[in-house]
């Protein structure tokens, strides 16, 4: 066995135990480092299914609205609102501006649905059974990616926030990530007929 200053292994040197020291520590920043970047990946894939979801819903829009306007009994004003949110979807540009936009559909859609519900006469159009029964499953989508983002989120939160990850993920800028959170009033039913 190779013998260090003084007769001592080598492995025992107070340099060789400093070495091994920092190379644990490298290893684990490494390692926590790519763990949290990954959280971070997965957050944002996460984000890019509720977008493709959100998207999905924007596109059913104006064939329910077309479909819709020649049935004048309709509340033209609910169309015009929906159409509206769907143009300042793709106008948002970060992703708390699609967070609020989305929270603004939910609630139109909301209506849309209860509405729909109080209109035989569309029920039993095919078309529009078939656009609102396209959006009702789209919302039901929507509603399950946003539970899956939140999801990713917590993770990533958590990993950036317990100790000693902490000190690590503030050194290279990983911040805490926000929640998709319901609209204020979102738990009072909307009113159909005002």
């Amino acid at each position: 066995m190779p013998k260090g200053n003084g007769g001592k292994p080598f492995y025992t040197q107070p340099w060789f135990i400093a070495v091994a020291i920092i190379a644990v520590l490298v290893i684990w920043a490494v390692a926590t480092y790519n763990g949290l970047v990954g959280l971070d990946q997965s957050v944002a894939a996460q984000w890019a299914q509720v977008e493709t979801q959100y998207q999905r819903r924007y596109d059913l829009i104006p064939n329910l609205a077309n479909t819709l306007i020649e049935y004048q009994q309709f509340e033209a004003g609910l169309l015009q609102n929906l159409t509206s949110l769907r143009s300042q979807w793709s106008a948002a540009k970060t992703v708390d501006e699609k967070v609020a936009v989305g929270s603004a559909t939910d609630s139109a859609i909301s209506r849309l649905l209860l509405v729909y519900e109080n209109y035989p006469d569309l029920k039993s159009i095919t078309a529009v059974s078939s656009l609102m029964d396209e959006l009702a499953g789209t919302e039901n989508r929507v509603s399950v990616e946003r539970m899956r983002y939140n999801t990713a989120v917590q993770s990533y939160n958590t990993a950036i926030k317990t100790f000693p990850t902490n000190l690590l993920a503030g050194a290279f800028g990983f911040t805490q990530k926000a929640y998709f959170t319901s609209v204020a009033g979102a738990e009072t039913a909307p009113v159909v007929f005002p």
